[in-house]
């Protein structure tokens, strides 16, 4: 089941490949962000079934989403990049 401040990866769209984090969730669906392409005052909501859950991040970011706090881009991306160098995973798209 995907939560809030899980890292996902884009299954289909134009941002298929991509590492996003969900912000936010309505039903079926997830509100994701990447502090780039897309930012954080304007998440795509996208079908579950349309991201692949890799795990949750790690650090200040996601104590922040929990609590309904504030978090910028720049938060976002230095989470994914975080997590990219951890996992040996790259944040862009796959091509």
């Amino acid at each position: 089941m995907i939560e809030k401040a899980d890292v996902v990866i884009s299954l289909k769209g134009r941002d298929k490949g991509r590492m996003l984090i969900v912000v936010g969730t309505e039903d079926e669906y997830s509100l994701i962000a990447d502090g780039k392409g897309r930012r954080i005052d304007n998440p795509k909501r996208k079908k579950n079934k349309h991201l692949k859950l890799e795990e949750k991040v790690e650090g200040p970011i996601v104590a922040k989403l929990n609590a309904g706090a504030k978090i910028t881009n720049n938060e976002i991306r230095r989470a994914l990049a975080e997590y990219a160098a951890t996992h040996g995973e790259n944040s862009s798209r796959e091509e």
